[in-house]
C-alpha cells in the first residue's frame, strides 16, 4: 500500500515540475561544506542542513537561489499525502525573473542521499531540468530515489539537505487548505489555498 502511495506521489511529482523544456544543464560552484539555510516562511521558520559534499552541484544551485535572494517572496505552493507522509513544493514556478539555468542531475545512486523524513529534494521534469522548485519530504520515500535496476526514467529526484530544524511546520504546511478545483491532472486538489509565503531565505552563521 505505502510503495503503491509512493509511486502515485512520484507520478504526481513529475507532472507537476514546473520546469525548461530541452534544458541545457549547467555547474554551478559548489558550496562549502555545513551550510545552514534558514527558510522563514509565513507559518513560521525551517532550517534546512545542505550536504555540499555529498550533492554538489545541487547543493551550491540551492545556494545561488538564497544567495541572490531569488527565493524571497516565492510560495509553497502544493502539499500531497496524509499525516506524516507525502511532501510539499515551493520555488521559483518558473519565474522567468528568477529562474537560474537548469543543473545537472545527481541521482541517489550517486550521492548516497535518501527521500527520507525531512529531506529536500529537487523538482524537475526529465534528468538534468532542475532549477528553482523543491520539495520537503515527510515520512520515507523510497519510490523517489534512483532506480537503476528500473527500466524508463529510473533517475529519481535529487536530494542535497535536510530539515534540522522545523519539521513541525512542514507538517503545518502539509496539512493546510487546498483548492478543490485548481491544479491540473493529478495536481488537482494538491493546491494549496492560501499558499505560504517564503518570506526570506538565507545562510545561517
Amino acid at each position: 500500500m505505502i510503495r503503491t502511495l509512493a509511486l502515485f506521489l512520484l507520478a504526481a511529482l513529475a507532472s507537476g515540475s514546473l520546469l525548461a523544456q530541452s534544458p541545457t544543464p549547467v555547474s554551478p560552484p559548489a558550496a562549502s561544506s555545513d551550510v545552514r539555510v534558514a527558510l522563514d516562511t509565513s507559518a513560521g521558520r525551517i532550517v534546512v542542513a545542505l550536504h555540499p559534499d555529498k550533492a554538489p552541484v545541487t547543493a551550491g544551485n540551492f545556494l545561488r537561489y538564497v544567495d541572490q535572494k531569488r527565493f524571497d517572496g516565492t510560495v509553497f505552493y502544493r502539499a500531497v499525502g496524509g499525516p506524516d507522509y507525502g511532501f510539499i513544493q515551493g520555488g521559483t514556478q518558473n519565474d522567468p525573473k528568477r529562474v537560474l539555468p537548469p543543473i545537472k542531475h545527481e541521482p541517489t545512486s550517486q550521492t548516497g542521499l535518501t527521500h527520507d523524513d525531512g529531506a529536500l529534494s529537487m523538482a524537475r521534469y526529465a534528468p538534468g531540468s532542475a532549477t528553482g522548485d523543491f520539495f520537503i519530504v515527510l515520512g520515507k520515500m523510497p519510490a523517489m530515489d534512483a532506480q537503476p535496476e528500473s527500466a524508463g526514467d529510473n533517475q529519481g529526484f535529487a536530494v542535497f539537505a535536510h530539515v534540522v530544524e522545523g519539521l513541525d511546520i512542514v507538517k503545518a504546511i502539509q496539512a493546510g487548505p487546498k483548492s478543490p478545483t485548481a491544479g491540473n491532472g493529478v495536481m488537482k486538489g494538491q493546491m494549496l489555498e492560501p499558499t505560504v509565503k517564503i518570506l526570506s531565505a538565507r545562510r545561517l552563521p
